[in-house]
């Protein structure tokens, strides 16, 4: 048998670390969590991007969430200081794009959590402003990057007024046996080098209301009628004749994000803007699906931890029966729980965008788990914020009612919770044993 060790021998040749910590140990986290030390690139983007969400984006977010939806969109409303202050960070979709997969991946989740912590809404809008831009990027369309720079604000429609999340369905892998997708409202036509657009996107279009810029996702018509499931997509500017737009959306929660209705008639546009044809029509819905999905999970963790914060701060102010209530051993069991939770989901978003990243082909299975993992826990998170704030939670005075109404919101957008576990469900399906 062997000798037992000495107190304090590690078996590796050296003296144990444990000599070195405190009588009575704590460890303390950083403000990004349980994650191993950042470099020093890492840490400064971090930094930066926490500064501009508690300074910049938290008390806009507030503001604009007060005003009617006709006011957050306004000349002189504080939503385009927030967009002239987010450009001037020189945060670029290129520096991104340039490193490599495992630092991109890990810039990725720095930056969506850093804007979720400050604002749920307003880091929605900023994340669909670059869409056209960034799935330009990935088909490799250099045309239409250059036509259309990231700092060019932008929108993403795809949903419609009788066609909500089954647009992310366009092979109708979900739909009921006797289900039918009906006449989508929104078309291109195909006529020789040109394509006619006719019909309308709903009222969810984020930054639909002010964008210059749009990706489009929709039918196409090349001959035989329209067909949802060999649709096409579209980068195209938004001041071209035959576009207009409905009026600003007033809504629950998210109120920082601009959304409402895009209306086509029979708007000409060169083959130039098509970047996906019906050809590609599949393999554009599953990329920006995979894209979105993933990036809402980073978001959403980010805005969950910031609720988490808020109650942190608060249990350690607030006095009942004589000590702060983090004293309180049911304050104390919620903040775990809290923690936990949090950590759990940065944790599946940060591997998911990992993942991705890295794969030949990236898995939107996993992409749906982390968006609804997140938003799901965003949403218990900050409910019970709001608990252990009690019934100041319930007032203007505190953010986090807002954040609780910005969280429910994100269990719908960019494909309800519901629809996705569907999709998700069946992309883990083996196909070969069916």
């Amino acid at each position: 048998m062997a000798a037992t060790r000495a107190a304090g021998d590690t078996g590796r040749g050296g003296g144990s670390p444990i000599h070195g910590w405190p009588a009575h140990p704590r460890a303390r986290l950083g403000g990004f969590g349980i994650e191993p030390p950042l470099n020093d690139m890492e840490r400064m983007f971090q930094q930066t991007l926490r500064k501009f969400a508690l300074e910049v984006m938290r008390p806009i977010g507030q503001r604009l969430d007060r005003m009617s939806a006709a006011r957050v969109i306004a000349e002189d409303s504080p939503y385009w200081d927030f967009r002239r202050q987010l450009l001037d960070l020189g945060v670029r979709l290129e520096m991104l794009l340039a490193l490599p997969p495992e630092q991109r991946a890990r810039m990725f989740c720095i930056a969506y959590e850093e804007l979720g912590y400050g604002d749920g809404g307003l880091a929605i809008s900023a994340g669909a402003s670059t869409l056209p831009h960034y799935l330009s990027a990935l088909f490799g369309n250099g045309f239409l990057m250059e036509r259309f720079p990231e700092e060019t604000l932008g929108c993403w429609a795809i949903t419609e007024p009788d066609h909500g999340s089954d647009t992310l369905d366009p092979a109708g892998m979900l739909r009921h046996p006797d289900g039918r997708h009906g006449r989508p409202n929104t078309v291109a036509r195909f006529h020789n080098d040109r394509v006619v657009l006719n019909g309308q996107k709903s009222a969810w279009v984020s930054n639909g209301t002010v964008a210059e810029v749009c990706i489009l996702y929709c039918a196409a018509d090349t001959g035989d009628g329209p067909d949802p499931a060999h649709g096409c997509v579209l980068v195209l500017p938004l001041d071209l004749p035959g576009i207009s737009r409905g009026q600003p959306l007033e809504k629950h929660g998210q109120r920082g994000n601009p959304q409402g209705e895009l209306f086509f008639e029979d708007v000409e546009v060169p083959l130039d803007y098509v970047l996906a044809g019906p050809e590609d029509y599949q393999r554009a819905v599953y990329c920006i699906l995979t894209e979105a999905n993933a990036l809402m999970g980073a978001t959403w963790t980010g805005v969950a931890r910031g609720a988490y914060d808020l109650a942190y701060e608060y249990a350690h102010e607030r006095r009942q029966g004589g000590v702060p209530i983090v004293r309180h051993q049911l304050v104390a069991y919620k903040l775990f729980h809290m923690f936990r939770r949090i950590e759990a989901s940065a944790a599946l978003s940060r591997r998911v965008v990992h993942y991705n990243h890295a794969a030949d082909l990236p898995a939107v299975q996993a992409s749906i788990a982390a968006k609804i993992t997140a938003t799901q826990m965003s949403f218990d998170v900050a409910s019970d914020a709001l608990q252990l704030f009690g019934g100041n939670g319930l007032t203007h005075e505190y953010p986090i009612e807002k954040i609780l109404r910005d969280c429910r919101a994100a269990m719908i957008e960019d494909g309800s919770n519901d629809v996705l576990a569907l999709k998700g469900g069946h992309y883990l399906m083996d196909e070969d044993r069916l």
